[in-house]
């Protein structure tokens, strides 16, 4: 099946948390597209990142919306994977989320979402936010053993990994049996289109399912969107197999 895939071979991509090659600039112009801190320009970490495109985050973020994850009354948790400068995560809480988690392996990442933090003012709640330097597929499948606390589970997940560093059917399966993730959570990956396409059902150990709602493709980067053992409570979440298919 082709999204076992690692990543693509092509020579054109850099993988993302390695010290940048000269001539190589980390995006000057990553800022917060929405919410309280709109317009708040991100510090970079120094190693060389593939941020989500901000077109990409604006659609994300709108879809988002849609399925209620910010109305009022709701206190969305964000666990943010692979979170680089942090930007899609603060993008969250910029929106209303009640709480991030952020975790990336690289420490100089971790230290640009703390610095991020601070500068888009949601430092001053420590129940707001948590940051863990971990491994992803450690994060999911073992939670507590990296800093969140037993019992914890998140609204939304959020994976935009380094193309050509990990094997998408791994990280598929800590995240769809990963103690972190309850009924209706939502669950965001970041794909290259040259891995075909993520399968629109995906089983749980449990005999649950992930139900994908949504698989959108911009440019070469393709957005899927699933829902745990969808109840019917998240507006306009439902399966869209149609979706699911090569591009």
């Amino acid at each position: 099946t082709k999204y076992i895939a690692g990543g693509s071979s092509s020579p054109k991509l850099r993988p993302q948390g390695k010290a940048r090659a000269a001539g190589i600039n980390n995006p000057s112009n990553l800022k917060i597209l929405g919410g309280t801190a709109r317009g708040r320009r991100l510090d970079s970490p120094e190693v060389y990142l593939r941020p989500m495109m901000g077109k990409v985050r604006e659609a994300v973020y709108s879809t988002f919306t849609s399925f209620g994850l910010y109305k009022e009354g709701v206190a969305t948790r964000h666990l943010d994977i692979f979170s680089g400068s942090g930007s899609v995560g603060l993008e969250s809480l910029s929106r209303g989320s009640a709480h991030c988690t952020f975790v990336d392996l690289a420490r100089d990442c971790c230290n640009a979402v703390e610095r991020n933090i601070e500068w888009c003012q949601f430092g001053d709640n420590p129940e707001m936010t948590r940051v863990i330097c971990a491994e992803a597929i450690e994060a999911l499948r073992d939670p507590v053993r990296v800093g969140i606390p037993e019992g914890f589970t998140y609204n939304l997940v959020t994976l935009c990994p380094p193309y050509e560093e990990i094997v998408y059917a791994d990280l598929l399966d800590a995240v769809a049996n990963s103690p972190a993730v309850t009924d209706d959570t939502v669950i965001l990956v970041e794909y290259p289109v040259e891995l075909g396409c993520l399968p629109h059902v995906i089983s749980r150990n449990d005999g649950g399912l992930l139900v994908g709602v949504r698989n959108r493709k911009y440019g070469r980067t393709v957005i899927a969107l699933y829902v745990v053992n969808p109840t019917g409570k998240l507006d306009s979440a439902e399966s869209r197999p149609e979706e699911f298919v090569s591009f």
